[in-house]
């Protein structure tokens, strides 16, 4: 007991300094997490297949979903911050898959002010990644998966609206073995920018390219007694320089067949949730799934996740 009380405040530390160290860098919202599931368990899904968001985590999983399915997810954050994501993942018979998805962020109410610091008006920016992903089975252990993602990053200046835009992608290996453990490889964020003209902005405007960070993941899921552990680690680097590791750690018991007990950190949270599968119009085609975090100074959050097969 005293060693994984020891092995939770190791990973607690390093996946608070993670959080703090990629705060200042462009594409914040990709990093957040997606499906209730996974932030429940801290998002240390490298090497899971996800119904409720597959090809975020590793868009090589989409090919282990042998039928279509179709994720929503909606975070309520303090702050008055928001963050959706929305997908859709259905194979391509006999050895590939497909998905579509969008994630979207923002803040409200932001507070305008005028040179005088006299009120404006209400001001909001929104970043939005608009992707597609493809997955094909190499062997029958193993396959791999690309993201291409059209990013764009709306600001408030002045009396007009200035926007990043940009493209990247994401690239990962899935390894299925026979003993029920998996391992999982992720390139997140490869050659990820927002490119920005500021020329009809500012006098003296020029074109300005921020560069996301890359993050690489190796990831594992294994059987532990009753309980189904997820992992991975990394490292966060901007360009040849290391912002930062990561590690991550979740756990999830099922009940009942029908009901989960979630639990886990990563990307600077404490999370926790539950699970929910139904019937809805074959058998076990729906799940509900919730999940609370704990984000230090931004605050709690709650998650709300529904994914259909069909």
């Amino acid at each position: 007991m005293k060693k994984i009380i020891i092995l939770f405040m190791l990973f607690m530390s390093m996946s608070l300094s993670v959080a703090q160290k990629q705060g200042s860098y462009a594409g914040g919202f990709l990093r957040m997490g997606t499906s209730a599931r996974a932030v429940a368990m801290g998002s240390s899904f490298t090497a899971e297949i996800d119904k409720g968001f597959a090809a975020y985590h590793n868009p090589a999983t989409l090919t282990h979903l042998k039928k279509s399915h179709v994720g929503f997810s909606n975070h309520f954050l303090m702050l008055d911050r928001q963050l959706m994501t929305v997908n859709i993942s259905m194979p391509l018979p006999p050895s590939a898959a497909i998905g579509v998805s969008w994630i979207g962020a923002g803040v409200d109410n932001i507070d305008g002010r005028s040179m005088a610091g006299e009120h404006t008006k209400n001001l909001s920016t929104s970043e939005n990644a608009y992707m597609l992903s493809f997955a094909q089975t190499m062997l029958p252990w193993l396959s791999i998966g690309l993201n291409v993602k059209v990013l764009r990053h709306q600001l408030p200046v002045n009396s007009m609206d200035l926007t990043g835009k940009g493209v990247g992608m994401d690239f990962g290996i899935f390894i299925k073995t026979k003993s029920g453990a998996n391992y999982g490889i992720m390139v997140q964020d490869l050659n990820s920018r927002y490119q920005w003209k500021t020329d009809k902005i500012f006098e003296r405007g020029k074109v300005y390219i921020e560069q996301f960070p890359t993050m690489y993941r190796f990831g594992s899921t294994f059987n532990y007694s009753k309980a189904y552990i997820t992992t991975d680690a990394g490292i966060v680097m901007s360009g040849s320089n290391l912002v930062a590791y990561t590690a991550r750690f979740g756990v999830e018991y099922k009940y009942l067949e029908h009901y989960y007990l979630r639990g886990g950190f990563g990307n600077g949270r404490v999370g926790v949730g539950l699970g929910l599968d139904w019937s809805l119009f074959e058998d076990m085609d729906s799940r509900l799934d919730y999940a609370f975090t704990l984000e230090g100074a931004a605050g709690i959050s709650h998650v709300f996740t529904y994914a259909f097969t069909f």
